[in-house]
């Protein structure tokens, strides 16, 4: 566009304006870009050995002690104001003390899994970082030194909080409960509990990466949605007799159990293929003596599904084919349903952003979208009350929570991943946070905090 081609007439001469200051506001949010990567780029070395400490410590979910003081270490280096101990274990940390406009969450998770066959397992625990939460943790750490040593802070229209949460990992059910009768949880997550305490009371939108599997290079997947699920304990109480002598005057709480299973697998061509529906139970005890009729035996299984409606009909099929295994030999059949995590729904916006963003970097066939997965997070919570945004990095050679996941390129798996995460919140905040706002105004939460809170109590039973 030239002024030679334009008539004098004053709408023509708003458009060169409008054109013009677009045209330097897109440089000057590119330079700030440019000044962000080259401050995780000097850090990197640095940023890459905090993941690497918080590998040889996994721990498990409300029990991330270490982790979380090597995080609030590298805060306190970064001189950024924070707040720690939440949920448990949790530590809350801002961009900027005072500020007004949106504020955007960049999440990472403390916690490891359990995978006692890794190399990096803990010896007591089983724990390991067999789902990359250490190299998230590492991109979480990388964004904050980006927009914080860069000193483009001023320049953004808003804040970022920066969130290292707890208990991704839905594990060890038993001591979560044992917290929660303790008074020291209310809910078995650390994003749903965080949302409980109110500490996403002051978030506007957030973001968060993982690992993919079985991708070395750098890449990035898109992903639309994934399933949620609902959790549930079961227990069978028979009777105890001799196995030998007198099975006759027991009642086998093992053969309940396996009826109970072979009742879901019976189910699963009830179950809609658009309804993407998951039950994997596993059986936690299945007595106490080969010469005893079994009278304790326990199950834990999860029921997912893409939407929440699809979890709640196939839980209560669940339910019925579970009792049935009880009544079927004259057992007690005990469940307890409680709540697991929701179905996760991303920004298109956002996600729209991130991946702009990553075409600096890698080959537009490296961009991928990932659409819908089958696994759960905590994170599909936080998308119910906000924007959100959870896309997956390579970097990284094996399966998810198997002995062979491990990393094969730092700067894919956490370096590059900051870099976008800092450069997407750049584009939210710049120039009047226009973008951000904009987001803001379109999304339609798909609950508010009082009835996603009341959801979740509705699952206890």
């Amino acid at each position: 566009m030239t002024l030679c081609k334009l008539s004098a007439r004053g709408d023509d001469y708003l458009e060169i304006i409008n054109y013009y200051i677009k045209r330097v506001t897109k440089t000057e949010r590119e330079l700030l870009k440019k000044k962000v990567c080259q401050a995780i780029d000097e850090n990197a070395e640095q940023i890459i050995n905090y993941v690497q400490a918080v590998a040889k410590c996994p721990e498990l979910g409300f029990k991330e002690e270490r982790t979380a003081a090597l995080t609030a270490d590298y805060f306190k280096q970064l001189k950024l104001s924070y707040r720690d101990n939440l949920a448990v274990t949790g530590i809350k940390a801002k961009l900027k003390e005072q500020t007004t406009g949106p504020n955007i969450a960049i999440l990472g998770e403390l916690d490891a899994v359990i995978c006692p066959d890794s190399p990096m397992a803990d010896a007591n625990t089983g724990a390991a970082h067999a789902c990359g939460h250490n190299l998230q943790m590492g991109a979480l750490i990388g964004t904050a030194v980006g927009l914080s040593k860069s000193g483009i802070a001023e320049e953004l229209d808003g804040n970022v909080t920066f969130m290292a949460v707890p208990a991704e990992e839905y594990v060890e059910i038993a001591y979560r409960m044992q917290l929660r009768e303790q008074g020291k949880i209310h809910f078995l997550g650390g994003k749903q509990e965080l949302i409980y305490r109110g500490e996403f009371d002051d978030v506007d939108m957030s973001m968060m990466v993982h690992s993919s599997k079985n991708c070395p290079e750098a890449m990035v997947a898109i992903g639309d949605s994934s399933n949620g699920f609902i959790g549930k304990t079961i227990q069978y109480i028979g009777r105890e007799a001799h196995a030998a002598e007198a099975p006759d005057q027991g009642v086998n709480a093992l053969n309940a159990a396996m009826l109970g299973l072979m009742g879901i697998h019976a189910l699963r061509e009830t179950f809609r293929d658009q309804d993407i529906v998951r039950v994997h139970p596993i059986i936690t005890k299945g007595g106490d003596l080969v010469n005893s009729v079994p009278a304790d035996v326990r199950i834990e299984t999860y029921v997912r599904a893409k939407t929440m409606a699809a979890i709640d009909a196939a839980h209560r099929k669940v339910d019925c084919a579970l009792k049935a295994g009880g009544d079927a030999v004259g057992a007690s059949t005990v469940i307890q349903t409680i709540p697991g995590y929701l179905p996760l729904f991303c920004s298109g916006e956002m996600n729209e952003l991130f991946a702009e963003n990553a075409k600096q970097f890698i080959d537009e066939d490296k961009i991928i979208n990932a659409g819908h997965f089958g696994a759960s997070t905590d994170m599909g919570d936080v998308s119910h009350l906000m924007p959100t945004i959870h896309p997956f990095v390579g970097g990284v050679q094996g399966l998810l929570h198997v002995r062979d996941f491990h990393v094969v390129d730092y700067q894919a798996a956490c370096i590059l991943p900051a870099k976008l995460m800092a450069m997407t919140v750049i584009d939210l905040l710049y120039d009047g946070a226009k973008s951000a706002n904009n987001i803001k105004v379109n999304f339609t939460p798909l609950l508010n905090k009082k009835q996603y809170i009341q959801m979740l109590e509705n699952y206890y039973s």
